[in-house]
């Protein structure tokens, strides 16, 4: 490994000495979604914002400009829209979850061999972990090509709604996968998601922005997982 892509993956307590993860001490790779599996720039998240922007104005009658107000409040707060509009007007959910995903991913993302062919060397079971849907999961790893290297996608529907980073939303998605947080490894491009992770004992890795503390390990683009097992990816056909 070259110094450059060892300051990528670790350091130690003095902030210096590279590290990586012994494969044998992961069961589980547990995967964030947006943002995470595909790059910010590819602009899905920005539709999907736009969306929540619009629900917003329409369901509280409110002008973009208070909307967003409104909606950058309960994502500090709550942490998603959801739970605000959940909890402070009552509102049901599956209108929002299904108006916010109603759009073509394809029109922004497109197959990674580069990320399937990390995925297919990596032996631990693999899990997505979301605030939002299964089935929006669902559309996207369809689209990237590797749903298949995925055995169950946790969305907000199945831990009751509650979102990352409440910390029963964490105890819920470990338990439907039954492995003990220590043997688990979590992904994320949100550093505010991850301390409740570890304070359950995952190791924690942040994508794309390094924050001194936050995690155990800091990849630029998950593309680069493999270096966190010192593995090579498989040759893409």
């Amino acid at each position: 490994m070259t110094d450059d892509l060892a300051e990528e993956v670790s350091r130690d307590d003095n902030g210096t000495m590279p590290l990586t993860i012994a494969s044998e001490d992961i069961d589980l790779i547990l995967f964030d979604l947006d943002n995470t599996l595909y790059h910010r720039h590819d602009g899905l998240w920005a539709e999907i914002d736009k969306r929540i922007l619009a629900y917003v104005c329409h369901a509280l009658g409110l002008t973009p400009e208070e909307a967003r107000i409104v909606q950058k409040r309960y994502w500090r707060q709550y942490g998603t829209t959801l739970m605000g509009l959940m909890c402070e007007h009552g509102l049901a959910p599956q209108p929002y979850l299904e108006y916010v995903h109603d759009f073509d991913v394809g029109r922004y993302l497109q197959p990674n061999p580069e990320l399937a062919a990390v995925l297919a060397v990596l032996p631990q079971r693999k899990a997505v972990f979301t605030n939002a849907t299964a089935k929006h999961a669902r559309n996207v790893l369809s689209t990237l090509g590797i749903l298949a290297y995925f055995e169950r996608l946790i969305g907000v529907e199945e831990v009751g709604y509650i979102p990352k980073p409440q910390m029963a939303a964490y105890e819920r998605c470990l338990a439907l996968l039954d492995v003990p947080a220590h043997r688990c490894l979590f992904i994320e491009d949100s550093a505010v998601n991850l301390p409740p992770a570890r304070a359950l004992g995952m190791k924690t890795v942040l994508i794309g922005a390094e924050t001194a503390g936050e995690a155990d390990f800091y990849l630029e683009r998950i593309e680069h997982i493999g270096r966190l097992f010192n593995l090579d990816p498989a040759p893409i056909s």
